[in-house]
């Protein structure tokens, strides 16, 4: 056994492992050495009242039906034969150390004492059909096949309900989990039998009743009973047939019909002996529809193609209904999640710019944002993900050396997931990379999904196609979006061409009579204002079509707490006066400045706080905050190496009713907005365009209940000529 000695230690100090009284191993051991001697075995019982009232009640018990009572306690050791005694004073001795825990969801401790009476029954049932010289003690070995289980949930309670949970349904993924905690059921089983001085095999049948087939043919004969018992003692799922039978035929040649009629005679008899035993049970559910021996394969088939058909069209469904990348990214996750029990999924994502593959963050998972730094150049050719995504094929770092990670990226994302390796599945669509999935496994966890090899693949290629397909509608929109763009600044350009002749003849006129009034009147103030109004109107017509390329006119330091604060003064004389809004600034001071283009952060802010006070309706809160951060900004245009200082961020935030849900996901795109009333739509598209231009960030979060949030990032570069 490889039970680790700090559990070990652990479980041997504690109060809650079960021990065997004096009195029960002084009568253990007379039953051992001297069958003949059953006075003495009496007197033994009889000093200890609770015993004696159970044997008796045993003896005169329906289950075995005497016609009269039986009084003496010689009369009952006679009777019942030392196994008898035996299994019966070890089985209540045990279920007392228990009887006072209450069971939790994960461990049903009625379900448990239903299996264990259950395979003791079938190993002594089994014992007697293959000549076993000693049917009590398979009867007792198979009582205590699960006994490590108990004494697992009852001093580890938190750890070991948490496996339960887990892999309820999975004993080979059970079992590592249990691995990973110290030691098997099986083998603390085993260790606590050798503990009590049980003679004979029975410490070896609990200890390999989770061996491989293979290593129980060449076992003694209580290890195999114990092993095709509990084999058989698994209540099948419903339609499914009992793979125990295919056990009982491998290792004892018994033949379907006679197992069925074994099955029939141990539940016929397993309420008597749980009775006589007072142990309560409870059965897990049966199926209520019968099957015959040849319906059971089909059927078996039918139910799994059934359960995967119905997973893999509800998660297609999802992927059909994912309207941008990062859903789609997320149902992909959960999807693998659902079908294959898997918990440590990662996406890297290619990128045919750059030629590698790039990390994705995963939506609502905080370990896929370190893994969004991560960059595997395809030029890293003895990279296990470069070899998947180049050849098209799963490749893992179980199942031969020469996948096993050779270069140290690898090594460091086994590290990084935290599990003994990792599958690499490649993404490709139409013959294009999309990316590859990385799913992080335990040995025990890859034999288990390396069985749906097959569909896991089926499940990849669908996901690479929803990737694919989402990453061909962004292009045609940023294509179509260009388009727009194009023409609508075709457009404003005529019409700026055309309004500066009007604004020009207005100015003039203005200026004649600015001269034919007297110099000192209050009119002449009004047409100063007039003329700054017609001048902001000019500026902003200019920063129309400065800004359709992308390109900038004049870079210099701006100081952007000044130039917020002038706005404010500007827009609130002319937006807001009749309104009820309330602006707040909270500039951070001594802010540095930004080598940026002046008039084309005017033309942001002016967009930005303009949307804001529009979707308040002229009452609510405005607030405009800027701060200095230290971090890089999230840019691939910056050089930071030229003189980085980290960026300036400013927010402008309204708690107006929120974004509509349907524009969000194209909301910077051009003639797209919630506005109506004559609203052209171009706004924000122009205030991206611009950031973008400005080698900035542009980002926005909305509900209806804070309304809405926009944050602009500004990287912070010297003057390259100072």
């Amino acid at each position: 056994m490889q039970i680790r000695k700090p559990i070990l230690d652990r479980i041997a100090t504690l109060e809650n492992l079960p021990t065997l009284p004096h009195i029960l191993l002084k009568l253990i051991k007379a039953c051992d050495e001297d069958k003949e001697n059953l006075k003495d075995i009496a007197k033994i019982i009889e000093k200890d009242p609770s015993l004696t009232g159970k044997v008796l009640r045993l003896i005169n018990s329906a289950y075995y039906g005497l016609p009269y009572r039986i009084e003496r306690m010689d009369q009952a050791v006679s009777f019942l034969g030392t196994d008898t005694i035996k299994n019966t004073v070890i089985s209540t001795s045990i279920f007392q150390a228990f009887d006072d825990t209450q069971g939790d969801v994960s461990f049903n401790l009625k379900r448990f004492w239903w299996h264990s009476l259950r395979c003791a029954i079938v190993a002594r049932l089994i014992a007697e059909r293959s000549s076993y010289s000693k049917p009590g003690e398979a009867f007792l070995s198979g009582l205590l096949h699960d006994i490590g289980r108990l004494v697992l949930w009852v001093n580890f309670p938190k750890e070991y309900s948490n496996l339960l949970e887990m892999y309820k349904d999975k004993p080979d993924l059970l079992l590592a989990g249990e691995v990973r905690l110290g030691a098997t059921h099986c083998e603390v089983g085993a260790w606590l039998l050798d503990r009590w001085n049980l003679q004979s095999f029975m410490a070896d049948s609990v200890l390999c009743h989770h061996e491989p087939i293979d290593r129980i043919r060449t076992a003694l004969p209580l290890v195999k009973i114990v092993y095709v018992a509990n084999a058989l003692s698994r209540m099948p799922i419903a339609g499914q047939k009992n793979q125990g039978f295919e056990v009982a035929e491998d290792i004892f040649g018994f033949r379907d019909a006679d197992i069925e009629a074994l099955l029939v005679h141990a539940d016929r008899e397993l309420g008597e002996v749980a009775q006589s035993l007072e142990i309560e049970i409870e059965p897990p559910e049966r199926g209520d529809t019968p099957f015959s021996e040849k319906d059971f394969g089909k059927q078996e088939d039918l139910v799994h193609e059934v359960r995967d058909i119905s997973l893999v069209m509800g998660t297609l469904q999802n992927l059909l209904e994912a309207d941008a990348e990062d859903a789609i990214v997320k149902v992909v996750q959960k999807g693998l999640q659902i079908l294959f029990d898997v918990r440590n999924i990662f996406f890297l994502l290619y990128d045919s710019e750059k030629d590698s593959l790039v990390g994705k963050s995963i939506p609502g998972d905080e370990k896929s944002a370190m893994m969004s730094e991560l960059i595997i150049p395809m030029q890293l050719k003895h990279s296990l993900l470069v070899t998947s995504l180049a050849k098209g094929m799963p490749i893992d770092s179980f199942t031969c050396p020469t996948r096993s990670p050779s270069i140290i990226s690898d090594e460091q994302i086994i590290r990084f997931i935290g599990k003994e390796g990792m599958l690499c599945l490649p993404m490709i669509a139409h013959g294009d990379h999309v990316g590859v999935i990385i799913i992080g496994l335990d040995h025990v966890e890859f034999s288990h999904i390396s069985r749906h090899f097959k569909f896991l693949t089926l499940f990849t290629n669908q996901a690479a196609l929803a990737l694919y397909t989402e990453q061909m509608k962004q292009d045609r929109l940023n294509a179509i979006q260009s388009e727009r763009f194009g023409a609508s600044m075709a457009v404003a350009r005529k019409v700026v061409h055309e309004v500066n002749n009007p604004l020009s003849i207005i100015k003039n006129y203005l200026r004649i009579l600015g001269m034919k009034l007297s110099e000192n009147g209050i009119a002449q103030d009004e047409i100063g204002i007039i003329n700054e109004e017609i001048d902001r109107i000019g500026l902003m017509l200019q920063q129309l079509t400065t800004f359709s390329g992308g390109t900038i006119e004049k870079i210099e330091p701006v100081n952007v707490n000044d130039l917020l604060s002038d706005l404010v003064k500007i827009m609130k004389e002319s937006l807001m006066k009749e309104s009820k809004i309330a602006i707040q600034l909270d500039l951070e001071p001594s802010l540095p400045n930004v080598m940026t283009e002046k008039n084309g952060l005017k033309q942001v802010f002016i967009n930005l706080i303009k949307n804001a006070a529009e979707a308040m309706h002229e009452r609510g809160n405005l607030q405009i905050l800027t701060r200095h951060l230290s971090d890089q900004l999230e840019s691939d245009v910056v050089d930071y190496n030229k003189g980085f200082q980290g960026y300036v961020e400013i927010t402008i935030k309204d708690d107006g009713p929120g974004i509509p849900h349907d524009i969000k996901s194209r909301l910077f795109e051009p003639f797209v907005g919630s506005k109506g009333g004559g609203h052209s739509g171009l706004g924000l598209s122009v205030v991206h365009n611009i950031i973008n231009a400005l080698n900035g960030t542009i980002s926005y979060e909305s509900d209806d209940k804070r309304g809405t949030s926009f944050k602009i990032g500004l990287p912070i570069v010297r003057d390259q000529k100072a």
